[in-house]
Parts: C-alpha cells; structure tokens; sequence
C-alpha cells in the first residue's frame, strides 16, 4: 500500500471522527426524538439551512478542490505510483459516496417533515 493511500485513510479517518462530532451535539440539540424516531412535527430544522448543510457544503467543495487537483497531476503526466495520485483519488472516491448519501438522506427528512406540516401558514403574514 502507497503513502499516499495511508496518509488519505488517516485523513478520512480523522475527518470520520471529527465532521460525526459536529452534527451529533447538534442533531441533540435540535432534533425532537419520541420513542426512539424523529418527530417530524416538532422538529423544524430540517426546513431550513442549517449546520448538516454547512458541512456537507464544506465536505463538497473538498471534493472539488481535490478533484481538480487530481486532474492536474494526471494531465502532467503522474501515474498511481505518486503519492498525490494516491492520496487524492482515495479522498475524491470516498467523499463523493458520503456526500451522495447525505444528499438523498436529506432529502427524504425534508419530504418527511414538509409532509408533516401540511397546514402550517407561518409564512403567509
């Protein structure tokens, strides 16, 4: 195994630890729990920007940064022997799959909540 790919799992590792940790206090904090499920009604959050979004911004602009960046080293000419290939290929496929997945996943807690404020006419003043 490359540099390069220790040194992305220690990154991934360290930012799997460390982005969990941030959302965790949050989601105890806003997030109303009844007998173990997400009340909808009650939990308002996910209506509104808030700090999931903010990391999941932060996570995909990452990934862009570190995309472009792979492109560069390709176009001149490094091969998967570099330890900045390894590094950021591991890094690009990893938080691609975890940013996808927080995508759909909030979506269906929007739907969910929208769904569970049908008639709310705060807005309407």
């Amino acid at each position: 195994m490359g540099k390069g790919y220790i040194i992305s799992l220690i990154v991934a590792g360290v930012l799997s630890i460390l982005i969990p940790a941030i959302i965790r206090s949050f989601n105890h904090k806003y997030v109303v729990k009844e007998n173990g499920k997400i009340n909808y009604k009650k939990t308002t959050i996910y209506l509104r920007w808030n700090v999931f979004d903010t990391v999941t911004l932060c996570l995909a602009i990452y990934v862009i940064l570190c995309a472009q960046a792979l492109f560069f080293f390709i176009a001149a000419g490094k091969t998967v022997e570099n330890a900045w290939v390894q590094f950021l290929s591991n890094q690009t496929q990893t938080w691609v799959i975890v940013i996808v997945s927080y995508f759909v996943s909030r979506i269906s807690m929007t739907l969910k909540s929208i769904k569970a404020h049908p008639g709310d006419k705060e807005d309407e003043a």
